[in-house]
């Protein structure tokens, strides 16, 4: 192997996370210790020069192993890939098929001797990985050409399938993106009697889509605000932004603080605590409350008291 394949080699490995010492490249490549130091600085010039292209920061000595080795700070950790994949398994919102890829491909940025722990850290969740069900034939394709539409400002019809599975086409604008629970949600606005209304579509259920060469403005004041969507809304349930009270008494006030983002407490007693949030309201916080059963009271609105009061009735009269 000549001097140019052995630093392209040496430089490929430390990319690939592996730890090496001077003495046992020399011994593997069959070269002298000096020669392996001054491919290694090389490296490292080239290091000092485009390290930041490259996403690389220097080459490391460590003393306990005696072997150099790549920071990476600008790659992923171990730690942050296997997090991202765990997150990303727990979505369900992918196919069996995009899911191994995309997991595989996450592994790839892994050391040659960490890929095989990782790989073991997730194969049962992977093996029993079971997908929500799609309606479009690709929901990143989907993703891509919408997060397009929505950058280039441009109007598009999409054909969509609603819950009772009817299908409708539709000409919208398209605003945002989010998840939440399961799915990817377009969030658009659509023309009815010459007012714009809100709407959210799951992206899955998009089957078909339309660019149209209409571009429209959107003033910087009223652009819409996903994040402050996602930290009031339940479930993708559209309505109103509503000032709520609540008293809880369950065993982990924090799970209902993280549960409702907008949410604080403004009283402690002894058994029960009670809560003020910032929510949307409609079906969707009322679903996040009903699912804490008894450890919930609604306090105020009184509207929304007895909103909360006919639903228990309801599921009362079901059991009877």
């Amino acid at each position: 192997m000549n001097k140019r394949n052995r630093v392209m080699e040496i430089f490929y490995r430390f990319m690939s996370g592996e730890h090496m010492a001077v003495k046992d490249l020399a011994a593997e490549y069959e070269v002298s210790e000096k020669s392996i130091q001054r491919d290694i600085s090389e490296i490292k010039n080239f290091m000092a020069e485009y390290g930041y292209s490259v996403g690389r920061e220097e080459v490391k000595f460590d003393r306990s192993s005696q072997k150099m080795y790549f920071e990476a700070e600008k790659f992923l950790t171990n730690g942050e890939m296997l997090a991202i994949t765990k997150i990303l398994i727990a979505t369900r919102t992918l196919p069996q098929d995009k899911m191994n890829q995309l997991v595989e491909k996450l592994e790839g940025f892994a050391s040659t001797k960490d890929k095989k722990r990782l790989k073991e850290l997730v194969k049962r969740e992977l093996y029993h990985y079971k997908p929500v069900a799609t309606l479009c034939n690709d929901l990143i394709d989907n993703l891509y050409a919408l997060a397009e539409a929505i950058d280039d400002k441009q109007e598009i019809t999409i054909t969509y399938y609603k819950m009772d599975k009817s299908r409708i086409d539709r000409r919208i604008r398209p605003l945002a993106i989010v998840f939440s629970e399961y799915y990817f949600y377009l969030i658009a606005v659509h023309e009815v009697d010459d007012e714009w209304k809100e709407r959210y579509y799951r992206i899955d259920r998009i089957t078909d889509m339309i660019k149209h060469r209409t571009r429209f403005e959107v003033e910087y004041d009223s652009r819409f605000d996903e994040g402050k969507l996602k930290n009031e809304i339940q479930y993708m349930w559209p309505g109103k932004e509503q000032q709520i009270e609540f008293e809880f008494t369950g065993p982990s006030v924090q799970a209902i603080l993280d549960r409702i983002p907008k949410s604080k407490v403004i009283k402690r007693e002894k058994d029960k605590v009670t809560i003020q949030a910032t929510v949307v309201h409609g079906t969707g916080i009322k679903m996040t409350l009903l699912s804490q059963g008894s450890w919930v009271k609604v306090l105020s609105p009184q509207s929304f008291a007895e909103e909360m009061k006919e639903e228990v009735e309801k599921m009362m009269e079901r059991y009877r």
